[in-house]
């Protein structure tokens, strides 16, 4: 379920006109008409699911202020625009400083609203992002931090929070790209180790003659090149969290001493005379099939059965579609603070159409089709011209490739000496079609002799052009050489020509 827009107004013509427009311009919408009503719903537990406030001012009751005293500064609330036909400096003022972020003029322009809505939201986005990112690097992020909205992803945040409960062991499943790690983070985030440490580890990227010293550490002198002494993974992330991502490409002898470091709570590090105790919290993830892997003898079946205790499967993002455009509109923001861009939406095409794709690569691939449309795109808005690969794959849409201007036709290429002896290919005049005709009219750019024509030879030809173009409209002719009306008249002078008024 998306982000909705709640707007407070105790007018009920008021608030279905606000209805009606801010649909229009692609967000859900939730209505009340008091101050107290829009208290209980964002007070309630949840909340998360209102993306903005539109709140009048001047109601019945309890009114904006007092709305705004109440939760215009508390952590984790929606941003809030405020609206009154008072347009005071003094209210707009008084307003801000409560905890709105915008202030509008009742009645509101559509144009007006829909810009102060998408900045709101897309502030809102990066603040999150800071927001998120900072958590992330201090092991504090929560659930309530992740983009995660539909129902597909109930089940994974309340088995996530009972896991968060205990130490029990957890095993992750799920596609490359669902976002495994930050499922994972969430749980210590939410657990009694919160902003202890997050090991992560990718078991699949050691090298198999490394991963006993990078997992357990060693003792200085213990293989040949261990000229220090090295502290695994393992002791790094005593009294926090070790993450170890796609487990199931742990080698046969790893997983053995896996298996003990899970039931005894302690490690051998390579060449140590004893065991190291290691207090952590383990959570495994995985995209393979692991009771596959028990099967053809490449997991142990004990260690399988010793790191599934409390199984969590994220779904790919193909059955999850109702995160698309929570995601997609948080992708947005974030690349286009990143890369300097204007974009601020996305067409309702463009959404369908990334609603309607499969997404092998899951939330990693859509970030980066966003993050490539950011780039590509030249307007505010992302279409599906800026989708192309995965229009490619989806029934019923194509590209949008802009047509080429229709007023020059592009002459035959000409790269200058490198065409020695090709000097037929040289274009003797430029085409140019009319806009309603289509028919050519020539300006020559080589001479009878066989010499290229001078600048104002042609110039002259160009302002006869436009004079009779244009049927002699002076203003119209200097706007379309993008010249001003004194200089055409002079360069008329200059080449003796008068006005034509056809």
């Amino acid at each position: 379920m998306s982000k909705r827009i709640l707007i407070v107004d105790d007018d009920p013509a008021q608030r279905r006109i606000l209805e009606e427009t801010i649909k229009r311009f692609g967000f859900e919408t939730k209505t009340c008409g008091s101050g107290e009503q829009a208290l209980q719903l964002l007070e309630a537990q949840d909340h998360s699911l209102i993306g903005l406030v539109l709140l009048d001012l001047i109601m019945p009751g309890l009114d904006g202020m007092a709305v705004l005293d109440r939760i215009g500064r508390v952590a984790g609330m929606p941003p809030i625009i405020v609206q009154t036909a008072n347009g005071s400096i003094e209210t707009a003022i008084n307003a801000m400083r409560r905890g709105a972020v915008d202030f509008v003029v009742k009645p509101a322009s559509p144009e007006r609203l829909e810009v102060s809505i998408k900045s709101a939201l897309k502030i809102e986005a990066l603040t999150d992002e800071i927001t998120r990112l900072k958590k992330t690097a201090d092991g504090t992020l929560t659930f309530n931090d992740l983009v995660l909205r539909g129902d597909a992803m109930t089940r994974v945040i309340t088995l996530g929070k009972r896991a968060a409960a205990s130490n029990i062991p957890v095993l992750i499943e799920g596609e490359s790209g669902v976002g495994k790690e930050l499922i994972a983070r969430a749980i210590q985030g939410e657990s009694d180790r919160v902003g202890r440490p997050f090991i992560t580890v990718n078991c699949g990227a050691i090298p198999e003659n490394l991963i006993e010293s990078i997992l357990f550490g060693h003792e200085k002198g213990s293989f040949t090149g261990a000229v220090d002494k090295r502290i695994g993974k393992f002791q790094e992330a005593d009294g926090g969290t070790l993450f170890l991502d796609e487990v199931g490409e742990l080698p046969l002898d790893a997983q053995v001493k896996l298996l003990r470091a899970l039931q005894e709570g302690e490690i051998d590090p390579v060449g140590a005379k004893r065991p190291v105790k290691v207090n952590f919290r383990l959570i495994s993830a995985t995209n393979r099939d692991m009771i596959q892997q028990v099967k053809d003898g490449k997991f142990r079946e004990d260690l399988y059965y010793r790191l599934n205790v409390f199984p969590i499967f994220i779904p790919p993002l193909r059955e999850r579609v109702e995160d698309i455009p929570e995601l997609a509109r948080h992708f947005i923001a974030r690349f286009a603070a990143e890369e300097g861009k204007r974009v601020t939406t996305i067409s309702d095409r463009a959404m369908r159409l990334l609603q309607s794709y499969s997404w092998p690569g899951n939330v990693r691939q859509l970030e980066n089709a966003v993050f490539r449309a950011v780039v590509l795109a030249d307007g505010t808005e992302l279409t599906v011209a800026e989708f192309p690969q995965i229009a490619a794959h989806v029934d019923g849409f194509e590209a949008e490739i802009p047509a080429a201007p229709s007023v020059v036709e592009k002459p035959q290429a000409y790269t200058g000496p490198a065409l020695l002896g090709a000097e037929n290919t040289v274009p003797h005049t430029v085409e140019m079609k009319t806009a309603n005709s289509g028919s050519a009219l020539g300006i020559q750019a080589v001479a009878e002799d066989g010499e290229i024509r001078s600048l104002e030879a042609i110039e002259a030809d160009m302002i006869r052009l436009a004079l009779g173009r244009y049927r002699g409209h002076m203003t119209e002719v200097a706007k379309r050489l993008n010249i001003g009306r004194s200089t055409l008249y002079r360069k008329m002078q200059e080449y003796g020509l008068e006005p034509r008024t056809n």
